[in-house]
């Protein structure tokens, strides 16, 4: 079963999926994060339940993350995504609050070679969890906000909260 809801947040409403993962404390797993607007959010199908109950500890840290209380996630997600990806998502989630990498020192910390720099941009690209798995904080080797799904006034808007980057 895949469960939603929408909430309202500093970046516009997010769109939160779930899909039921019996393991995890509430039933449900964390599969999507989206924005309006974003390339490739998720749309509401016919047949998901709006479950509010279901994301209430998301609402939570979400909130806690957008009042500036925490640094870091706790939740369980249910992603999806090939080797490379899943690889790809797994190293943004080591990329500390308040800091930037690039796409070279990621690829680089993967293991992957320098020609690999295109293939992790899309895999980034394809990040299901905006905000909660920050590629927010991966930007251009010269300091510069690159690609963002949500779009880059979003991703300023994230690296500032963080104090990653400077108001110009």
């Amino acid at each position: 079963m895949t469960v939603h809801l929408t909430i309202e947040s500093p970046l516009g409403d997010l769109l939160l999926v779930g899909e039921e993962s019996h393991p995890v404390s509430g039933g449900f797993a964390l599969a999507s994060v989206s924005m309006t607007g974003q390339k490739n959010a998720a749309v509401v199908q016919p047949g998901w339940e709006c479950a509010p109950k279901a994301f209430a500890d998301v609402v939570r840290q979400l909130g806690e993350y957008f009042d500036g209380g925490r640094e870091q996630f706790e939740l369980v997600y249910s992603t999806r995504g090939t080797v490379f990806q899943e690889r790809v998502w797994a190293a943004l989630d080591g990329i500390p609050y308040g800091t930037t990498t690039s796409y070279g020192r990621l690829a680089a910390g993967i293991g992957a070679p320098r020609a690999a720099v295109r293939a992790l941009g899309a895999a980034i690209g394809a990040n299901p969890l905006l905000v909660v798995r920050p590629c927010h904080r991966v930007i251009g080797a010269d300091g510069s906000l690159t690609g963002y799904a949500g779009g880059l006034e979003r991703k300023q808007h994230l690296l500032l909260h963080e104090g990653a980057v400077r108001a110009a």
